[in-house]
């Protein structure tokens, strides 16, 4: 009986252990005893693992639709713990490196948009730290000059108190030159802006990635648009900063020039009338929309902003020239105070005088930071001017299919300039109106500036 025993539980071990083709070599012996068998059954049993080949197949034949293909499927062998062989397919991007030349380089300029997005938001806080710090530290230095220049009004006063004063008026004169030279409040606005373009052209890579095969074409239009924006926004101060003072007031630019083949206007005109139907989502009816709402946005909405944006910049230059004439003038006036005890009550009330009135001045450039708003106004002007252009650019292109769905970029627009697509065509039946009645246009394009 035991060595039947030990024959029975041999066979049923072998039996769970070995495939199920092998079940028909069962010995006949074993299965004398049935409750011995249901016994060794239940103390030998082992959980079936899961099949590895259905698992596989599930996971290899997921076909792979990244940027809208479909990858070539390629056979492999998938060698079992058995040893046994099955035959699967795999993605070819599974097993090498698949992404085209194209996408390697936008995954680069990616990595570099990325990085000046970095760059120029730590600069342009350490930017905006300089102004704080150069706005207190100037004041507290005129403000302390003033008081020394008060003190030694009396005549009596100590000779160092007197040299303190000079030296002090001397200093912020000095300090104010630099800071008034770079304006540390537009410097931070330029990084600002920076980051924000930046910001932007991240995101339309992404997009573009993930919704279509990539071309050299896209490539290259992506690079001129980083330099571009390296161009407008420059990170260094020495040699390649921009001018805070010009002899004009004039929109920022931040994008590549570009040409395509233009046509009169009575050849466009006459084109978009032969096409009674849509194509490409372009009809004449548009065509005449989009120019209406260039028209408003040349003589409404960027004209204004550069009225504006020229004020700002006289006071600017006003205050930047105020400032340090206001501190001399009190350095001046606290030597004479010391060299001439006679006088010194008037020049040392000329210097308190001047001292307060640079403070005043000061306080009103660098803390209400007019060289900020003075970079505003360039940055909202060179916003209609991107968006006068991109249109004028589109109507341009003589060949419609060449051109960006007109239904599409008609939303775009209407979404720069914070308006519905009602709303953006009233604008334009508005202006129309204005034209030929001749009277002047009372509503700017953008709602949002």
């Amino acid at each position: 009986m035991a060595s039947l025993a030990s024959n029975s539980s041999l066979s049923l071990l072998s039996r769970s252990i070995l495939p199920s083709s092998y079940s028909s070599c069962r010995c006949t012996s074993s299965c004398s005893s049935s409750k011995m068998t249901t016994t060794t059954r239940g103390a030998l049993y082992l959980p079936q693992v899961p099949s590895v080949r259905s698992t596989k197949k599930q996971l290899v034949h997921e076909p792979d639709r990244r940027n809208g293909r479909t990858a070539d499927p390629v056979q492999r062998l998938l060698h079992l713990s058995d040893g046994t062989e099955v035959a699967v397919d795999e993605s070819r991007e599974t097993m090498v490196a698949s992404v085209s030349a194209a996408e390697q380089k936008m995954y680069l300029i990616l990595e570099a948009v990325m990085d000046r997005v970095e760059m120029h938001r730590n600069i342009g806080e350490q930017r905006d730290n300089w102004n704080t710090l150069l706005l207190n530290s100037i004041n507290m230095m005129t403000l302390t000059a003033t008081a020394l220049a008060g003190l030694a009004a009396g005549g009596e006063a100590p000779v160092a108190v007197k040299v303190s004063s000079t030296i002090l008026f001397t200093a912020s004169t000095g300090m104010l030159l630099v800071m008034n030279k770079i304006q540390p409040s537009q410097l931070a606005e330029e990084q600002r802006n920076a980051v924000r373009l930046f910001k932007q052209i991240e995101s339309e890579i992404r997009s573009v990635i993930a919704m279509r095969a990539l071309t050299e074409a896209d490539v290259e239009k992506m690079t001129e648009r980083v330099l571009a924006l390296d161009r407008a926004y420059p990170l260094p101060l020495l040699g390649a900063m921009l001018e805070k003072f010009p002899k004009s007031f004039e929109p920022a630019t931040w994008w590549p020039r570009t040409s395509v083949g233009k046509a009169s206007a009575s050849a466009r005109k006459t084109r978009a009338s032969r096409e009674a139907t849509k194509k490409n989502g372009w009809n004449e009816e548009l065509e005449v929309e989009m120019r209406a709402i260039v028209d408003v946005l040349r003589k409404k909405d960027e004209e204004d902003y550069l009225r504006l944006g020229g004020i700002a910049l006289k006071a600017n230059k006003f205050l930047a020239v105020s400032g340090p004439v206001l501190t001399g003038i009190a350095a001046v006036a606290s030597i004479f105070a010391a060299a001439s005890p006679g006088g010194a009550a008037a020049m040392s009330m000329g210097a308190v005088t001047a001292g307060s009135l640079a403070a005043a001045v000061n306080t009103l450039e660098h803390g209400g930071q007019v060289g900020m708003v003075v970079e505003m106004y360039r940055n909202c002007a060179g916003i209609f001017r991107l968006v006068e252009e991109s249109i004028e650019t589109m109507l341009e292109e003589t060949d419609v299919e060449k051109r960006e769905n007109g239904e599409i970029f008609e939303r775009k627009v209407a979404l720069k300039l914070g308006r519905s697509l009602s709303q953006l065509r009233d604008l334009a039946r508005k202006s129309l109106y204005s034209d030929i009645r001749g009277i002047e246009m009372d509503e700017f394009a953008s709602k949002l500036f």
